[in-house]
C-alpha cells in the first residue's frame, strides 16, 4: 500500500490512495490552519468507523439482515501530554429498520471490532474501545 500526502501551503495537505481519490488535511483555524479539511485525528477516528462499518454491513449482509440505514458517532479521549495519543475511544452504531435483530447487529459489531476491523486493532493497542449497538425501529 502506498500514498502520496502534499503540501499545499500553510497547514494545509492532500492526500492520495491508490483509487485516486484526495483527502484534504489541515488544521482548524483557531489552531493555525484554515481549516480545509479534516485534522489527522479526526481521520483516524473515521478510518476506525469506516473500518468497522464496512465489515459491518459485509457481515449483516452474509446474516441475511437488512437494515434502511446505518450511522456511527465516535468520541475519542487523548492524552494530555505528547504525543497525546487516543487513551478512549467510543464508538456508538446506530440503526435503523424493521424488526432489526440486536443479537445479530451486536455479533456483526463484536466480529469487526475483535477480528476483522485492522483499523479498530490498531488504535486498541493504545486506547480502550468501547461500543454500544442502538436500533430505532422504523414504523
Amino acid at each position: 500500500m502506498e500514498i502520496t500526502v502534499k503540501h499545499v501551503q500553510g497547514m494545509h495537505f492532500q492526500g492520495t490512495g491508490s483509487t485516486g481519490k484526495i483527502i484534504e488535511v489541515d488544521r482548524p483555524v483557531d489552531a493555525g490552519g484554515d481549516g480545509t479539511g479534516a485534522g489527522p485525528m479526526e481521520l483516524v477516528l473515521m478510518a476506525v468507523a469506516g473500518c468497522s462499518g464496512i465489515d459491518i454491513v459485509d457481515i449483516l449482509r452474509k446474516m441475511r439482515v437488512s437494515h434502511s440505514r446505518f450511522e456511527m458517532f465516535v468520541t475519542g479521549q487523548r492524552a494530555d501530554d505528547h504525543p497525546r495519543v487516543f487513551t478512549g475511544v467510543h464508538i456508538v452504531y446506530r440503526f435503523w429498520g424493521r424488526k432489526l435483530p440486536l443479537n445479530k447487529l451486536e455479533r456483526a459489531v463484536s466480529l469487526s471490532l475483535s477480528k476483522y476491523c485492522s483499523v479498530a486493532n490498531m488504535v486498541n493497542k493504545t486506547a480502550e474501545l468501547t461500543y454500544a449497538v442502538e436500533v430505532a425501529e422504523e414504523e
